[in-house]
């Protein structure tokens, strides 16, 4: 029996007076190893520190989490005009050239939430900082005074596209989803295919043209309980076969 596939998983850094520490939701790394059915490998956020080529050659498939933090908007030229937003430049710094670095080696990548936002940022695309003071869309964040499965409970429709990997893997044209994200797609990246769109017109999930292995990247968080949703472990199990690929000719 071969050894099940290698995700890395790169980390959020976060300070706990007085030391940093570098750490991964839960819930991602639940739906890596149940509905993947992989391993998943928490990536330290130390890009200076680590030859990240040679970390992404070394896995099997890449999984970009979201986070509370926003990528910084240097980034895609935007203005850093929110004082109050939690950043992460750590993770900005090792995120970025990992999702590159995998699209260029047919390295499996499935991008969620914040992953969804790098991603499009990566391919040179740009983001709203704040979509709900944005004109003709409503506000898609939770409220954190809800239990969490009522955060993570259906808010919102999407259009699937027809003929898309979305729409085969759900095997309709239109399902509901959760809605946590501060931030959302201004400019969407050119060399991408549009798989997803909110009820608001906001685009929520997107392929990659041309990509010589699985390469996903979705707005909601399809990680959460991942195996009770037959779309949410559709996605995940999708994911998990390229990867189980990638790793089937690693291993040859």
């Amino acid at each position: 029996m071969r050894p099940k596939p290698i995700i890395g998983v790169p980390a959020d850094r976060r300070v706990l007076e007085p030391h940093p520490f570098h750490m991964a939701g839960e819930k991602y790394l639940k739906a890596v190893i149940e509905a993947a059915d992989a391993v998943p490998l928490i990536v330290p956020v130390l890009a200076d520190d680590l030859a990240i080529d040679e970390l992404v050659d070394q896995v099997d498939g890449v999984l970009l989490t979201g986070s509370p933090s926003d990528l910084e908007p240097r980034h895609y030229g935007g203005e850093s005009d929110d004082p109050d937003a939690l950043r992460d430049p750590h993770r900005d710094a090792l995120t970025l050239p990992i999702a590159r670095h995998a699209l260029e080696t047919g390295v499996p990548l499935f991008a969620i939430c914040r992953g969804f936002q790098e991603l499009n940022v990566v391919l040179g695309g740009t983001l709203h900082q704040k979509v709900s003071d944005v004109a003709g869309y409503h506000s898609h964040k939770e409220n954190p005074d809800d239990p969490l499965d009522v955060q993570y409970g259906p808010s919102h429709p999407v259009t699937l596209v027809e003929g898309g990997l979305l729409a085969r893997l759900a095997g309709a044209g239109e399902v509901m989803v959760n809605s946590l994200h501060g931030q959302g797609i201004a400019r969407l990246a050119d060399d991408v295919t549009v798989e997803a769109v909110a009820d608001d017109g906001l685009i929520e999930a997107f392929t990659v043209d041309g990509a010589t292995a699985f390469a996903l990247a979705v707005q909601w968080h399809p990680e959460w309980k991942a195996t009770s949703n037959k779309f949410s472990s559709a996605m995940f199990e999708a994911f998990g076969d390229a990867c189980r690929e990638r790793a089937g000719k690693r291993q040859v």
